[in-house]
């Protein structure tokens, strides 16, 4: 009698598990979130389009009728002012600001970017990423800039945590958009592209000296997209 009601358990236990239902799959990962841009556009009008023209000309000896350029190399600077409103302030004007002696002779087309970054992190776009911006010598004709906020008096390297990831995304966003871009360097590394064929300014008397975004900004950035395969500048130049 015992070993027919302990058999009669064991069928109704296989039963049960029979009819029990799977439990459903739980994604552990984050969903990708679309990159937030604001638009926050600088002037931009006829007067700097063709005052852009006649940069391309003077500098790099082409005759354009247009200023869209097809992005190779992503650049990335801070802009050794704190105040995000008066670092807009000096890039919104289409004619170089009357302070900036040390690059009037070459052009009174002011300076650009086509990005900023606040010190919290928000992207803001200047420009189209894909027309040509005042903002590295020799390689303004195949470059994007990104403006970060900060670099006090253009020496601490102080860019916050959340413009670093900033800046990772964006760089991810602009490479997947353009897959034409290569390159990835720091403002202050940009005299070493002269090695490369990118490299177009024919006034060899005009350089600047830069320190920014700093060194391990741009290290930090690098490692965090090192599966884009973006090539530093060349060694030892």
């Amino acid at each position: 009698m015992i070993k027919t009601l302990l058999l009669l358990l064991m069928i109704l236990s296989l039963t049960a598990c029979g009819k029990e239902e799977p439990k459903p799959l739980v994604c552990t990962t984050k969903p990708i979130q679309p990159l937030h841009i604001k638009d926050k556009p600088i002037d931009f009008g006829a007067e700097r389009i063709a005052m852009t023209k006649a940069y391309i000309k003077a500098h790099y000896r082409k005759t354009v009728s247009h200023i869209e350029i097809v992005p190779k190399i992503i650049v990335l600077h801070w802009t050794a002012e704190m105040d995000f409103d008066k670092s807009f302030k000096r890039l919104k004007p289409e004619r170089l600001l009357s302070d900036r002696k040390d690059i009037a002779k070459a052009s009174a087309l002011n300076v650009s970017s086509h990005f900023m970054v606040a010190r919290d992190g928000t992207i803001y776009r200047l420009m189209p990423e894909n027309w040509m911006a005042r903002h590295v010598i020799g390689l303004n004709y195949s470059s994007i800039g990104i403006e970060n906020i900060g670099g006090k008096d253009n020496k601490a390297e102080d860019l916050t945590p959340a413009q670093l990831q900033a800046n990772i995304d964006l760089v991810r966003y602009l490479k997947v958009k353009y897959p034409s871009i290569k390159y990835m360097i720091g403002h202050h590394e940009y005299q070493q592209m002269e090695a490369t064929s990118l490299w177009l300014e024919r006034d060899k008397g005009y350089r600047t000296v830069k320190s920014d975004p700093g060194a391990k900004f741009m290290s930090d950035v690098r490692k965090s997209v090192k599966n884009l395969q973006l090539k530093p500048p060349p060694k030892g130049q």
